[in-house]
């Protein structure tokens, strides 16, 4: 006897229908205990980096993140304060995968680290979903960084030429013009598009950078993302993604992407949280082990996109807890980075800005970019310099006798003009060309 086919697809429906109620009762748990801002789940099956949601005896609804498990247990960080919630309470899962809405509509937008409005318009309308946590390129397929990159800053162009899709980091104490800095290179530079993630900092600054730095003529090609220090660490993670998640959209559209996120010790001091919360073992200055694969994965993100086409060129800052040249995060920064540029407290407390320490200074992909005699001009603008550097104390008090040292008697007769090239107002731009024509005249007129 034949059996319909009608009948295989219904009873093929019913199956499914089946194990669809089978799986049901995995989406929904209950709240077992709250310790600090960890809320432990029993009786949902989800995995790391779903999305659920909390809903206490009274309606109170809070959206909460998986960010550990142990045995049946799910350890979740929620994105606002718990409040309302309690033993007992209903845990359902929302989303298994942790995704990205994307598209042209973010232009000109400040986001959440959700993608929703914060400037008080509605939300974005993207129909494109891409993973949050991005996918990683083959080092094999990476186009190459041959390109010089017009930021604007004399300094950078003349003696720290960066790249297309160079990966460079910020460092600095705090109160020493690093905002201002990146402010400059946020309206100076020549990119298609500014995808900025201000994480972990003041609500006070976060206005201040998009109202009074970048402005609306720097808004309308720009991407803000902010997650500023009251939100939860879970959240100032989310927008850390989401920034280089939107970045990876439009260098996948071929554009030349200009990524700046402040700070990435803020996002290290948010993982921490995560990491000490769900039982991590601290190890160096307190950050556990999860901080030290977060960094150079993030990092990685950035660059030249595949074959070529794309790029992002992507500028941390990162902040030297105390002017410690030697923190945890500092330290894993520049072995990741493709260069750094250290700005010094001691400049910045002579009113010379940009307070940029040429010392430990280094762009590593500067040689592949310039001409040969470019180059040599640059080394020899950073040698006089570094000469008259290590020897001020001497010549300040008069302990250094002309004649003795020709080279430092050529630094401290061209000092002041080796400083005037060295600094720039914060409203002034010097294009590339210009950076290196005044470099050339400077040091031609030192020979």
């Amino acid at each position: 006897m034949q059996v319909s086919p009608m009948l295989d697809f219904a009873d093929e429906v019913t199956r499914t229908l089946d194990r669809v109620r089978a799986l049901e009762p995995q989406r929904t748990g209950r709240l077992i205990r709250l310790v600090g801002m960890t809320l432990h789940a029993k009786g949902l099956m989800a995995p790391v980096g779903a999305l659920c949601e909390v809903v206490g005896a009274f309606g109170d609804r809070v959206e909460a993140e998986v960010v550990g498990f142990n045995d049946q247990t799910l350890y979740l960080m929620p994105y606002a304060e718990p409040h309302g919630v309690g033993p007992g309470a209903t845990v359902r899962l929302l989303e298994y995968r942790a995704e990205a809405k994307v598209g042209p509509a973010l232009l000109g937008r400040v986001v959440d680290g959700r993608g929703q409005a914060l400037d008080g318009l509605p939300n974005p309308v993207c129909s494109e979903s891409v993973p949050l946590l991005g996918d990683a390129l083959n080092p094999m397929d990476r186009g190459p960084i041959h390109e010089p990159l017009d930021v604007g800053v004399k300094a950078i162009n003349g003696l720290l030429t960066i790249g297309r899709g160079q990966r460079l980091g910020l460092i600095a104490g705090s109160g020493v013009g690093k905002s201002v800095l990146l402010g400059m290179l946020t309206r100076f530079t020549q990119a298609d598009v500014v995808v900025i993630g201000l994480v972990g900092e003041r609500g006070r600054e976060v206005q201040s950078f998009i109202t009074e730095t970048l402005g609306e003529e720097g808004l309308r090609r720009s991407v803000v993302v902010a997650a500023p220090a009251n939100v939860s660490p879970v959240m100032r993670l989310k927008a850390t993604h989401l920034t280089h998640a939107i970045a990876e959209y439009f260098r996948a559209r071929g554009q030349s992407v200009l990524m700046l996120m402040d700070s990435l010790t803020r996002v290290a001091h948010a993982q921490r949280e995560i990491g000490l919360a769900v039982g991590e073992p601290p190890t160096s200055k307190g950050y556990p082990p999860s901080v030290f694969s977060l960094l150079p994965n993030l990092i990685e993100r950035g660059g030249v996109g595949r074959g070529g086409y794309g790029s992002i060129t992507a500028l941390y800052t990162v902040l030297a807890e105390g002017d410690d040249a030697q923190d945890p995060v500092v330290d894993i920064a520049r072995a990741s980075l493709d260069g750094q540029v250290m700005l010094s407290r001691r400049l910045a407390d002579a009113a010379h800005y940009p307070a940029i320490d040429l010392n430990g200074s280094i762009s590593r992909v500067m040689q592949h970019l310039l001409s040969p005699e470019d180059w040599r001009v640059a080394n020899r603008m950073r040698r006089l310099w570094s000469l008259y550097q290590g020897n001020a104390e001497l010549i300040q008090v008069g302990a250094y006798q002309a004649g003795t040292n020709p080279e430092l008697d050529e630094a401290i007769r061209l000092h002041e003009r080796l400083k005037a090239f060295l600094q720039q107002d914060m409203h002034q731009r010097v294009d590339l060309a210009q950076a290196r024509a005044e470099l050339l005249a400077l040091i031609t007129h030192a020979t």
